[in-house]
Protein backbone atom coordinates (compact mmCIF):
# COMPACT_ATOMS: atom_id res chain seq x y z
CA UNK A 1 0.00 0.00 0.00
CA UNK A 2 1.17 4.05 0.38
CA UNK A 3 4.69 3.82 1.73
CA UNK A 4 6.26 6.28 4.31
CA UNK A 5 3.11 8.84 3.84
CA UNK A 6 4.27 10.26 6.62
CA UNK A 7 7.96 9.76 7.01
CA UNK A 8 9.20 13.49 8.51
CA UNK A 9 11.96 15.05 6.80
CA UNK A 10 15.10 15.54 8.67
CA UNK A 11 15.42 18.79 9.80
CA UNK A 12 19.22 18.73 8.89
CA UNK A 13 18.48 17.46 5.51
CA UNK A 14 15.87 20.26 5.00
CA UNK A 15 18.52 22.98 6.06
CA UNK A 16 21.06 20.66 3.32
CA UNK A 17 18.59 20.95 0.45
CA UNK A 18 18.51 24.60 0.86
CA UNK A 19 22.46 24.88 0.29
CA UNK A 20 22.47 22.92 -3.38
CA UNK A 21 24.01 24.52 -5.75
CA UNK A 22 21.25 26.18 -8.23
CA UNK A 23 18.45 26.01 -5.56
CA UNK A 24 19.79 28.97 -3.05
CA UNK A 25 18.55 32.15 -3.10
CA UNK A 26 20.25 35.18 -2.11
CA UNK A 27 20.50 36.64 1.68
CA UNK A 28 19.11 40.13 1.61
CA UNK A 29 17.05 40.57 3.71
CA UNK A 30 17.11 42.50 7.75
CA UNK A 31 14.84 43.06 10.81
CA UNK A 32 13.11 45.99 9.41
CA UNK A 33 12.80 44.87 5.86
CA UNK A 34 11.09 41.75 7.59
CA UNK A 35 9.10 43.95 9.65
CA UNK A 36 7.69 46.24 6.93
CA UNK A 37 6.78 43.21 5.00
CA UNK A 38 4.87 41.80 7.72
CA UNK A 39 3.11 45.61 7.87
CA UNK A 40 3.06 45.49 4.42
CA UNK A 41 0.84 41.96 4.53
CA UNK A 42 -1.80 42.61 7.52
CA UNK A 43 -2.42 46.32 7.28
CA UNK A 44 -4.52 45.74 3.71
CA UNK A 45 -7.79 44.71 2.70
CA UNK A 46 -8.81 43.93 6.27
CA UNK A 47 -8.66 47.44 7.97
CA UNK A 48 -9.87 48.75 4.78
CA UNK A 49 -12.81 46.74 3.78
CA UNK A 50 -14.21 44.66 6.83
CA UNK A 51 -13.80 46.95 9.58
CA UNK A 52 -17.43 48.18 8.61
CA UNK A 53 -18.92 44.98 8.09
CA UNK A 54 -17.46 43.92 11.79
CA UNK A 55 -18.67 46.61 13.43
CA UNK A 56 -22.30 46.70 12.14
CA UNK A 57 -22.91 43.17 11.13
CA UNK A 58 -25.03 41.31 8.83
CA UNK A 59 -27.56 39.00 7.91
CA UNK A 60 -25.95 35.78 9.63
CA UNK A 61 -23.93 37.61 12.25
CA UNK A 62 -24.82 40.34 14.81
CA UNK A 63 -22.50 43.13 14.58
CA UNK A 64 -19.94 44.50 17.34
CA UNK A 65 -20.79 47.89 17.35
CA UNK A 66 -18.12 50.15 19.83
CA UNK A 67 -16.64 46.68 21.06
CA UNK A 68 -14.78 46.45 17.87
CA UNK A 69 -12.04 47.97 19.82
CA UNK A 70 -12.26 44.78 22.16
CA UNK A 71 -12.74 42.31 18.97
CA UNK A 72 -9.34 43.72 17.49
CA UNK A 73 -7.50 42.58 20.98
CA UNK A 74 -8.98 39.47 21.19
CA UNK A 75 -8.20 38.74 17.44
CA UNK A 76 -4.79 39.77 18.64
CA UNK A 77 -4.03 37.78 21.40
CA UNK A 78 -5.41 34.79 19.24
CA UNK A 79 -2.76 35.71 16.45
CA UNK A 80 0.28 36.22 19.27
CA UNK A 81 -0.17 32.03 19.90
CA UNK A 82 0.03 31.36 16.44
CA UNK A 83 2.63 34.45 15.86
CA UNK A 84 4.79 32.88 18.28
CA UNK A 85 4.76 29.30 16.89
CA UNK A 86 5.45 30.77 13.46
CA UNK A 87 8.54 32.75 15.36
CA UNK A 88 10.11 29.18 16.72
CA UNK A 89 9.31 27.29 13.54
CA UNK A 90 10.76 30.43 11.46
CA UNK A 91 14.13 30.65 13.90
CA UNK A 92 14.42 26.80 14.03
CA UNK A 93 13.56 26.01 9.78
CA UNK A 94 14.54 28.92 8.09
CA UNK A 95 13.94 27.80 4.95
CA UNK A 96 11.44 29.03 2.35
CA UNK A 97 8.00 27.35 2.42
CA UNK A 98 6.55 28.44 5.40
CA UNK A 99 3.88 26.54 7.15
CA UNK A 100 4.39 23.32 4.03
CA UNK A 101 8.18 23.22 5.45
CA UNK A 102 7.11 23.17 9.28
CA UNK A 103 4.63 19.98 8.62
CA UNK A 104 7.23 17.89 6.21
CA UNK A 105 9.57 18.27 9.50
CA UNK A 106 6.69 17.55 12.09
CA UNK A 107 3.94 15.95 10.56
CA UNK A 108 5.23 14.02 7.45
CA UNK A 109 5.09 13.91 3.66
CA UNK A 110 1.10 13.68 3.19
CA UNK A 111 0.39 16.42 5.90
CA UNK A 112 2.60 18.13 3.73
CA UNK A 113 1.52 17.80 0.86
CA UNK A 114 -2.65 18.58 2.38
CA UNK A 115 -0.41 22.30 4.34
CA UNK A 116 0.98 22.99 1.05
CA UNK A 117 -1.84 22.82 -1.30
CA UNK A 118 -4.22 24.41 1.13
CA UNK A 119 -1.40 27.52 1.40
CA UNK A 120 -2.32 27.88 -2.41
CA UNK A 121 -5.97 29.46 -0.53
CA UNK A 122 -4.29 31.40 1.85
CA UNK A 123 -1.87 33.03 -0.68
CA UNK A 124 -3.05 32.75 -4.30
CA UNK A 125 -7.03 32.43 -4.42
CA UNK A 126 -6.85 35.10 -1.09
CA UNK A 127 -4.74 37.49 -3.45
CA UNK A 128 -7.38 37.12 -6.11
CA UNK A 129 -9.78 38.86 -3.68
CA UNK A 130 -7.22 41.05 -2.74
CA UNK A 131 -6.95 42.17 -6.57
CA UNK A 132 -10.42 42.30 -7.30
CA UNK A 133 -10.92 44.41 -4.16
CA UNK A 134 -7.93 46.56 -4.71
CA UNK A 135 -9.41 47.32 -8.67
CA UNK A 136 -12.72 48.64 -6.81
CA UNK A 137 -11.08 51.31 -4.80
CA UNK A 138 -8.75 52.35 -7.76
CA UNK A 139 -11.74 52.76 -9.55
CA UNK A 140 -12.79 54.86 -6.79
CA UNK A 141 -9.72 56.61 -6.64
CA UNK A 142 -9.96 57.61 -10.51
CA UNK A 143 -13.69 58.61 -10.03
CA UNK A 144 -12.29 61.42 -7.87
CA UNK A 145 -10.04 62.12 -9.82
CA UNK A 146 -13.49 62.43 -12.61
CA UNK A 147 -11.74 59.56 -14.59
CA UNK A 148 -14.08 56.49 -15.34
CA UNK A 149 -13.19 53.18 -16.66
CA UNK A 150 -15.52 52.06 -19.22
CA UNK A 151 -17.91 49.51 -17.20
CA UNK A 152 -17.24 46.12 -19.14
CA UNK A 153 -13.38 46.87 -18.01
CA UNK A 154 -14.14 46.98 -13.92
CA UNK A 155 -16.39 44.17 -13.63
CA UNK A 156 -17.54 40.41 -14.12
CA UNK A 157 -19.78 38.02 -15.92
CA UNK A 158 -20.77 37.09 -12.74
CA UNK A 159 -22.09 40.19 -11.40
CA UNK A 160 -22.38 42.18 -14.33
CA UNK A 161 -25.93 43.88 -14.82
CA UNK A 162 -27.93 43.51 -18.01
CA UNK A 163 -27.02 47.38 -18.99
CA UNK A 164 -23.38 46.35 -18.71
CA UNK A 165 -23.77 43.05 -20.99
CA UNK A 166 -25.60 45.57 -23.29
CA UNK A 167 -22.78 48.12 -23.35
CA UNK A 168 -20.07 45.47 -23.61
CA UNK A 169 -18.29 44.62 -27.54
CA UNK A 170 -19.91 41.23 -28.57
CA UNK A 171 -17.14 39.88 -31.18
CA UNK A 172 -18.19 37.01 -32.62
CA UNK A 173 -21.87 37.58 -30.68
CA UNK A 174 -20.10 37.21 -27.23
CA UNK A 175 -19.84 40.15 -24.35
CA UNK A 176 -16.72 41.09 -23.32
CA UNK A 177 -16.07 41.82 -19.65
CA UNK A 178 -13.35 41.52 -17.39
CA UNK A 179 -11.65 43.06 -14.76
CA UNK A 180 -8.45 45.17 -16.44
CA UNK A 181 -7.02 47.06 -13.18
CA UNK A 182 -7.30 43.53 -11.22
CA UNK A 183 -5.30 41.50 -14.24
CA UNK A 184 -2.72 44.55 -14.65
CA UNK A 185 -2.17 45.29 -10.91
CA UNK A 186 -1.20 41.33 -10.33
CA UNK A 187 1.27 41.72 -13.83
CA UNK A 188 2.78 44.72 -12.54
CA UNK A 189 3.39 42.82 -8.95
CA UNK A 190 4.77 39.50 -10.90
CA UNK A 191 7.27 41.47 -12.96
CA UNK A 192 8.74 43.51 -9.71
CA UNK A 193 9.07 40.44 -8.00
CA UNK A 194 11.35 38.49 -10.82
CA UNK A 195 13.38 41.33 -10.79
CA UNK A 196 13.88 40.45 -7.67
CA UNK A 197 13.59 40.07 -3.80
CA UNK A 198 15.32 43.16 -2.80
CA UNK A 199 14.06 45.86 -5.10
CA UNK A 200 10.53 44.10 -3.62
CA UNK A 201 11.52 44.99 -0.36
CA UNK A 202 12.08 48.11 -1.04
CA UNK A 203 9.19 48.55 -3.06
CA UNK A 204 7.13 47.49 -0.22
CA UNK A 205 8.51 50.07 2.27
CA UNK A 206 8.20 52.85 0.02
CA UNK A 207 4.12 51.65 0.56
CA UNK A 208 3.98 50.94 3.92
CA UNK A 209 5.37 54.10 5.23
CA UNK A 210 2.40 55.10 2.95
CA UNK A 211 0.04 53.56 4.21
CA UNK A 212 0.61 54.07 8.30
CA UNK A 213 0.90 57.51 7.38
CA UNK A 214 -2.52 57.63 5.76
CA UNK A 215 -4.22 55.78 8.61
CA UNK A 216 -2.69 58.31 10.82
CA UNK A 217 -4.64 60.85 8.91
CA UNK A 218 -7.54 59.17 8.84
CA UNK A 219 -7.36 58.95 13.09
CA UNK A 220 -6.32 62.86 13.15
CA UNK A 221 -9.17 63.61 11.02
CA UNK A 222 -11.69 61.77 13.01
CA UNK A 223 -10.43 63.34 16.46
CA UNK A 224 -10.49 66.79 13.93
CA UNK A 225 -14.26 66.43 13.15
CA UNK A 226 -15.65 64.58 15.72
CA UNK A 227 -15.76 66.04 19.55
CA UNK A 228 -15.07 64.17 22.19
CA UNK A 229 -18.88 64.26 23.63
CA UNK A 230 -19.74 63.31 20.77
CA UNK A 231 -17.58 59.81 20.23
CA UNK A 232 -18.08 59.00 24.22
CA UNK A 233 -22.44 59.21 23.02
CA UNK A 234 -21.33 56.68 19.88
CA UNK A 235 -19.55 54.48 22.32
CA UNK A 236 -22.83 53.84 24.07
CA UNK A 237 -24.05 50.92 24.25
CA UNK A 238 -20.81 49.23 23.78
CA UNK A 239 -21.63 45.88 22.97
CA UNK A 240 -25.12 46.25 21.59
CA UNK A 241 -25.32 42.41 20.82
CA UNK A 242 -22.88 41.31 24.35
CA UNK A 243 -20.47 38.97 23.97
CA UNK A 244 -21.61 37.33 20.73
CA UNK A 245 -21.91 40.34 18.65
CA UNK A 246 -18.06 40.94 20.03
CA UNK A 247 -16.81 37.67 19.42
CA UNK A 248 -18.25 37.63 15.54
CA UNK A 249 -16.61 40.73 15.22
CA UNK A 250 -13.60 39.04 16.03
CA UNK A 251 -13.75 36.04 13.95
CA UNK A 252 -14.35 39.14 10.56
CA UNK A 253 -11.48 40.99 11.35
CA UNK A 254 -9.41 37.93 12.24
CA UNK A 255 -8.52 37.70 8.58
CA UNK A 256 -7.03 41.32 8.60
CA UNK A 257 -4.01 39.68 10.77
CA UNK A 258 -3.63 36.39 8.21
CA UNK A 259 -0.31 38.24 6.78
CA UNK A 260 2.07 38.19 9.59
CA UNK A 261 3.03 34.34 8.26
CA UNK A 262 3.88 35.23 5.07
CA UNK A 263 6.53 36.73 6.49
CA UNK A 264 8.36 33.38 7.03
CA UNK A 265 7.90 32.13 3.56
CA UNK A 266 11.56 34.39 3.13
CA UNK A 267 13.47 32.99 5.40
CA UNK A 268 15.51 31.45 3.16
CA UNK A 269 16.49 35.35 1.93
CA UNK A 270 16.98 36.70 5.58
CA UNK A 271 20.70 37.50 6.88
CA UNK A 272 20.16 35.96 10.13
CA UNK A 273 16.75 34.27 10.18
CA UNK A 274 17.05 33.03 13.54
CA UNK A 275 17.24 36.80 15.23
CA UNK A 276 15.54 38.52 12.23
CA UNK A 277 12.04 36.60 11.66
CA UNK A 278 10.88 36.81 15.78
CA UNK A 279 11.29 40.22 15.37
CA UNK A 280 9.67 40.87 12.19
CA UNK A 281 7.09 38.77 12.89
CA UNK A 282 6.19 40.01 16.42
CA UNK A 283 6.86 43.55 15.90
CA UNK A 284 4.53 43.91 13.14
CA UNK A 285 1.79 41.99 14.66
CA UNK A 286 2.46 44.40 17.84
CA UNK A 287 2.66 47.71 15.17
CA UNK A 288 -0.49 46.95 13.39
CA UNK A 289 -3.18 45.87 16.41
CA UNK A 290 -2.04 49.43 17.90
CA UNK A 291 -3.17 50.92 14.52
CA UNK A 292 -5.84 48.88 14.22
CA UNK A 293 -7.31 49.45 18.06
CA UNK A 294 -6.86 53.04 16.89
CA UNK A 295 -8.89 53.19 13.76
CA UNK A 296 -11.40 51.40 15.45
CA UNK A 297 -11.86 53.68 18.04
CA UNK A 298 -12.47 56.93 16.00
CA UNK A 299 -14.42 55.35 13.33
CA UNK A 300 -17.25 53.93 15.89
CA UNK A 301 -16.81 56.70 18.23
CA UNK A 302 -17.52 59.33 14.47
CA UNK A 303 -20.55 56.46 13.13
CA UNK A 304 -23.05 55.27 15.72
CA UNK A 305 -23.67 51.93 15.82
CA UNK A 306 -27.56 52.64 14.70
CA UNK A 307 -26.37 54.63 11.82
CA UNK A 308 -24.06 51.81 10.90
CA UNK A 309 -26.81 49.48 10.82
CA UNK A 310 -28.53 51.65 8.18
CA UNK A 311 -25.39 51.09 5.23
CA UNK A 312 -25.46 49.51 2.21
CA UNK A 313 -23.20 46.24 1.56
CA UNK A 314 -20.84 48.43 -0.49
CA UNK A 315 -21.12 51.60 2.25
CA UNK A 316 -19.86 48.53 4.21
CA UNK A 317 -16.98 47.25 2.08
CA UNK A 318 -15.46 51.10 1.76
CA UNK A 319 -15.93 51.91 5.25
CA UNK A 320 -13.30 54.45 6.41
CA UNK A 321 -13.81 56.66 2.94
CA UNK A 322 -17.43 56.61 3.68
CA UNK A 323 -17.44 57.27 7.61
CA UNK A 324 -15.34 60.57 6.58
CA UNK A 325 -18.22 61.53 3.96
CA UNK A 326 -20.66 61.04 6.95
CA UNK A 327 -18.77 63.01 9.37
CA UNK A 328 -17.13 66.32 6.77
CA UNK A 329 -19.04 65.66 3.40
CA UNK A 330 -17.31 68.79 2.73
CA UNK A 331 -13.62 66.91 3.18
CA UNK A 332 -12.89 65.43 -0.78
CA UNK A 333 -9.73 65.90 -1.17
CA UNK A 334 -9.01 64.09 2.61
CA UNK A 335 -11.33 61.48 1.20
CA UNK A 336 -9.12 61.26 -2.09
CA UNK A 337 -6.17 60.54 0.26
CA UNK A 338 -7.99 57.75 1.87
CA UNK A 339 -8.87 56.11 -0.86
CA UNK A 340 -5.49 56.08 -2.26
CA UNK A 341 -4.07 54.96 1.10
CA UNK A 342 -6.63 51.87 0.48
CA UNK A 343 -5.15 51.67 -3.25
CA UNK A 344 -1.16 51.61 -1.67
CA UNK A 345 -2.44 48.99 1.31
CA UNK A 346 -4.03 46.27 -0.83
CA UNK A 347 -0.83 46.65 -3.45
CA UNK A 348 1.65 46.00 -0.24
CA UNK A 349 -0.90 42.72 0.47
CA UNK A 350 -0.79 41.80 -2.93
CA UNK A 351 3.12 41.96 -3.35
CA UNK A 352 3.78 40.31 -0.17
CA UNK A 353 1.22 37.29 -0.85
CA UNK A 354 2.45 37.04 -4.41
CA UNK A 355 6.39 36.84 -2.98
CA UNK A 356 4.84 33.67 -1.04
CA UNK A 357 3.72 31.74 -3.08
CA UNK A 358 6.01 30.92 -5.51
CA UNK A 359 8.01 30.16 -2.64
CA UNK A 360 6.04 27.39 -1.78
CA UNK A 361 5.84 25.68 -4.97
CA UNK A 362 9.46 26.18 -4.34
CA UNK A 363 10.02 24.22 -1.78
CA UNK A 364 7.54 21.58 -2.86
CA UNK A 365 9.39 21.14 -6.03
CA UNK A 366 12.55 21.10 -4.15
CA UNK A 367 11.21 18.09 -2.39
CA UNK A 368 9.95 16.35 -5.55
CA UNK A 369 6.44 16.81 -4.98
CA UNK A 370 5.74 19.06 -7.98
CA UNK A 371 7.71 18.70 -10.92
CA UNK A 372 11.27 20.32 -11.20
CA UNK A 373 10.81 22.72 -12.86
CA UNK A 374 9.12 24.57 -10.23
CA UNK A 375 12.39 24.87 -8.60
CA UNK A 376 14.50 26.78 -11.09
CA UNK A 377 15.81 30.08 -9.85
CA UNK A 378 16.55 32.63 -12.33
CA UNK A 379 20.45 32.82 -13.33
CA UNK A 380 20.55 36.61 -12.86
CA UNK A 381 17.72 37.51 -10.55
CA UNK A 382 18.18 34.45 -8.36
CA UNK A 383 14.45 34.63 -7.80
CA UNK A 384 12.29 31.37 -8.19
CA UNK A 385 11.23 33.07 -11.54
CA UNK A 386 8.80 30.04 -13.09
CA UNK A 387 6.89 29.43 -9.97
CA UNK A 388 6.43 33.51 -9.87
CA UNK A 389 5.04 33.71 -13.46
CA UNK A 390 2.71 30.63 -13.08
CA UNK A 391 1.65 32.45 -10.04
CA UNK A 392 0.78 35.68 -11.71
CA UNK A 393 -0.99 33.75 -14.57
CA UNK A 394 -3.64 32.54 -11.86
CA UNK A 395 -4.04 35.10 -9.71
CA UNK A 396 -4.03 37.66 -12.64
CA UNK A 397 -7.06 35.07 -14.74
CA UNK A 398 -9.02 34.39 -12.15
CA UNK A 399 -9.22 37.94 -10.53
CA UNK A 400 -10.16 39.72 -14.36
CA UNK A 401 -13.44 37.32 -14.44
CA UNK A 402 -14.56 36.06 -10.80
CA UNK A 403 -16.66 37.61 -8.30
CA UNK A 404 -14.74 38.59 -4.53
CA UNK A 405 -17.07 36.38 -2.58
CA UNK A 406 -16.61 33.41 -4.21
CA UNK A 407 -12.61 33.60 -3.34
CA UNK A 408 -13.22 34.82 0.60
CA UNK A 409 -14.00 31.89 2.20
CA UNK A 410 -11.82 29.30 0.55
CA UNK A 411 -9.21 31.81 2.28
CA UNK A 412 -10.25 32.35 5.41
CA UNK A 413 -10.74 28.33 6.07
CA UNK A 414 -7.65 27.36 4.62
CA UNK A 415 -5.35 30.20 6.33
CA UNK A 416 -6.97 29.07 10.09
CA UNK A 417 -6.05 25.13 8.56
CA UNK A 418 -2.45 26.32 8.45
CA UNK A 419 -2.06 27.99 11.44
CA UNK A 420 -3.29 25.16 13.38
CA UNK A 421 -0.73 22.66 11.82
CA UNK A 422 1.88 25.10 12.78
CA UNK A 423 0.33 25.48 16.84
CA UNK A 424 0.53 21.50 16.68
CA UNK A 425 4.12 21.23 15.26
CA UNK A 426 5.62 22.86 17.92
CA UNK A 427 4.31 20.45 20.22
CA UNK A 428 5.25 17.74 18.51
CA UNK A 429 8.45 18.71 17.68
CA UNK A 430 9.56 20.37 21.29
CA UNK A 431 9.47 16.21 21.68
CA UNK A 432 10.93 14.65 18.58
CA UNK A 433 13.44 17.51 18.36
CA UNK A 434 14.16 18.02 22.02
CA UNK A 435 17.91 18.88 21.85
CA UNK A 436 17.52 20.73 18.63
CA UNK A 437 18.96 24.41 19.00
CA UNK A 438 16.06 26.90 19.07
CA UNK A 439 17.24 30.31 18.81
CA UNK A 440 13.67 31.23 19.81
CA UNK A 441 11.10 29.49 22.17
CA UNK A 442 7.25 29.94 22.33
CA UNK A 443 7.13 30.51 26.20
CA UNK A 444 5.72 28.59 28.99
CA UNK A 445 6.48 25.69 27.41
CA UNK A 446 5.85 23.05 24.48
CA UNK A 447 1.71 22.99 25.73
CA UNK A 448 -0.18 26.07 26.85
CA UNK A 449 0.60 28.57 24.15
CA UNK A 450 0.33 26.24 21.11
CA UNK A 451 -2.38 24.43 22.49
CA UNK A 452 -4.60 27.60 23.15
CA UNK A 453 -3.26 28.50 19.36
CA UNK A 454 -4.88 25.39 18.11
CA UNK A 455 -8.13 25.42 19.90
CA UNK A 456 -8.44 29.41 19.35
CA UNK A 457 -8.11 28.69 15.09
CA UNK A 458 -10.26 25.52 15.42
CA UNK A 459 -12.96 27.79 17.48
CA UNK A 460 -13.14 30.50 14.85
CA UNK A 461 -13.22 27.81 12.18
CA UNK A 462 -16.32 26.14 13.62
CA UNK A 463 -17.93 29.73 12.96
CA UNK A 464 -17.13 29.65 9.47
CA UNK A 465 -20.46 29.10 7.09
CA UNK A 466 -21.26 25.80 5.67
CA UNK A 467 -20.28 26.70 1.93
CA UNK A 468 -16.72 27.33 3.02
CA UNK A 469 -16.18 23.53 4.54
CA UNK A 470 -18.02 22.31 1.25
CA UNK A 471 -15.22 23.70 -0.99
CA UNK A 472 -12.44 23.25 1.92
CA UNK A 473 -13.25 18.98 1.68
CA UNK A 474 -13.32 19.45 -2.39
CA UNK A 475 -9.98 21.28 -3.04
CA UNK A 476 -8.22 19.34 -0.53
CA UNK A 477 -9.49 16.00 -2.62
CA UNK A 478 -8.52 17.76 -5.14
CA UNK A 479 -4.94 17.83 -4.19
CA UNK A 480 -5.17 14.48 -2.89
CA UNK A 481 -5.65 13.56 -6.30
CA UNK A 482 -2.63 15.67 -7.69
CA UNK A 483 -0.50 13.80 -4.90
CA UNK A 484 -1.56 9.92 -5.57
CA UNK A 485 -0.94 10.53 -9.06
CA UNK A 486 2.21 12.38 -9.52
CA UNK A 487 3.97 13.60 -6.06
CA UNK A 488 3.43 9.75 -3.94
CA UNK A 489 5.77 8.33 -6.31
CA UNK A 490 8.34 11.51 -7.93
CA UNK A 491 8.57 12.49 -3.81
CA UNK A 492 12.37 12.79 -2.63
CA UNK A 493 11.96 10.72 0.67
CA UNK A 494 10.37 8.08 -2.14
CA UNK A 495 12.85 7.85 -3.85
CA UNK A 496 14.73 7.46 -0.47
CA UNK A 497 12.45 4.18 0.67
CA UNK A 498 12.49 2.31 -2.55
CA UNK A 499 9.29 3.38 -4.30
CA UNK A 500 8.00 3.11 -7.50
CA UNK A 501 8.76 6.04 -9.83
CA UNK A 502 5.67 4.93 -12.14
CA UNK A 503 2.06 5.66 -10.46
CA UNK A 504 0.51 2.08 -10.05
CA UNK A 505 -2.78 1.78 -11.93
CA UNK A 506 -4.49 1.02 -8.56
CA UNK A 507 -3.20 4.70 -6.88
CA UNK A 508 -4.50 6.14 -10.10
CA UNK A 509 -7.78 5.02 -9.56
CA UNK A 510 -7.34 6.46 -7.01
CA UNK A 511 -6.54 9.65 -7.75
CA UNK A 512 -9.85 9.93 -10.13
CA UNK A 513 -12.27 8.36 -7.16
CA UNK A 514 -10.74 11.62 -4.98
CA UNK A 515 -10.97 14.08 -8.16
CA UNK A 516 -14.74 12.98 -9.01
CA UNK A 517 -15.68 13.14 -5.53
CA UNK A 518 -14.26 16.80 -5.53
CA UNK A 519 -16.03 17.58 -8.43
CA UNK A 520 -19.22 16.04 -6.79
CA UNK A 521 -18.58 17.84 -3.80
CA UNK A 522 -18.40 21.50 -5.69
CA UNK A 523 -21.48 20.54 -8.00
CA UNK A 524 -24.15 20.15 -5.63
CA UNK A 525 -25.95 23.17 -3.73
CA UNK A 526 -24.07 24.49 -0.81
CA UNK A 527 -26.98 26.02 1.40
CA UNK A 528 -28.57 23.06 1.72
CA UNK A 529 -27.41 21.32 4.64
CA UNK A 530 -26.15 17.55 4.29
CA UNK A 531 -28.36 15.69 5.67
CA UNK A 532 -31.90 17.41 4.09
CA UNK A 533 -29.45 16.59 0.72
CA UNK A 534 -29.21 13.13 1.45
CA UNK A 535 -32.78 12.83 2.44
CA UNK A 536 -34.32 14.66 -0.58
CA UNK A 537 -31.70 12.27 -2.45
CA UNK A 538 -32.62 8.93 -0.67
CA UNK A 539 -36.79 9.49 -0.54
CA UNK A 540 -37.53 11.81 -3.82
CA UNK A 541 -34.96 11.21 -6.70
CA UNK A 542 -37.47 10.13 -8.89
CA UNK A 543 -39.11 13.70 -8.92
CA UNK A 544 -35.90 15.58 -8.02
CA UNK A 545 -34.72 16.33 -11.81
CA UNK A 546 -38.20 18.69 -11.96
CA UNK A 547 -37.62 20.55 -8.69
CA UNK A 548 -35.45 23.99 -8.95
CA UNK A 549 -31.56 22.81 -8.55
CA UNK A 550 -32.61 18.98 -8.44
CA UNK A 551 -30.88 18.16 -11.88
CA UNK A 552 -27.79 19.75 -10.33
CA UNK A 553 -27.55 17.53 -7.14
CA UNK A 554 -28.04 14.44 -8.95
CA UNK A 555 -25.55 15.49 -11.29
CA UNK A 556 -22.95 15.66 -8.26
CA UNK A 557 -24.27 12.65 -6.40
CA UNK A 558 -23.92 11.14 -9.60
CA UNK A 559 -19.95 11.98 -9.48
CA UNK A 560 -19.46 11.19 -5.76
CA UNK A 561 -20.90 7.78 -6.36
CA UNK A 562 -18.59 7.51 -9.34
CA UNK A 563 -15.45 9.20 -7.05
CA UNK A 564 -16.58 6.35 -4.55
CA UNK A 565 -16.18 3.53 -6.64
CA UNK A 566 -13.34 4.81 -7.88
CA UNK A 567 -11.40 5.11 -4.81
CA UNK A 568 -12.94 1.77 -3.50
CA UNK A 569 -11.50 0.12 -6.87
CA UNK A 570 -8.38 1.33 -6.04
CA UNK A 571 -7.82 0.78 -2.44
CA UNK A 572 -9.23 -3.15 -2.84
CA UNK A 573 -6.49 -3.28 -5.38
CA UNK A 574 -3.79 -1.81 -3.77
CA UNK A 575 -4.74 -4.25 -0.85
CA UNK A 576 -4.31 -7.59 -2.92
CA UNK A 577 -0.87 -6.30 -4.05
CA UNK A 578 0.14 -5.03 -0.50
CA UNK A 579 2.71 -8.03 -0.63
CA UNK A 580 4.23 -7.39 -4.25
CA UNK A 581 6.22 -4.79 -5.61
CA UNK A 582 4.41 -1.56 -5.84
CA UNK A 583 5.45 -1.30 -9.48
CA UNK A 584 3.76 -4.77 -10.14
Amino acid sequence: MLRGIFRTKNLDDILAAAQEEGHKLKRTLGPINITLLGIGAIIGAGIFATVGTAAAGDASRPGAGPSLMLSFVITAVVCTFTALCYAEMAAMVPISGSAYTYSYATLGELVAWIIGWDLMLEYAIGNVAVAISWAGYFNELLASFHIALPDWLVNNYRTATPEILAGAPHPFGHAIIFNAPAFGIVALITIILVWGIKESAEFNAVMVMVKIVVLLFFIGLMLYYVSPAKMDASWHPFQPFGWKGTFAGAAVVFFAYIGFDAVSTVAEETKNPARDLPIGIIASLIICTILYIAVAAVFTGAVSFDVLRTWSKADLDRSLSVALTHVAPQARWQGGVIAFGSVVAHTAVLLVFQLGQPRIFFSMARDGLLPPVFAKVHPKFKTPHVTTILTGVIVAGFAAFMSIDEMVDLTNIGTLFAFVLVCVGIIILRYKESDRHRPFRVPFGAWPLPLLGAVSCVFLMYYLPPTSWWRFVAWLLLGLAVYLSYSYSKSEIGKKIGRAQITAPWLMLMALGSFLLAIGLLTIPHDVPFGILFDKVRTEYTVLFEEPGGAQIMIGVGFIALGLVSALAGLIIGFAQRKKPESA
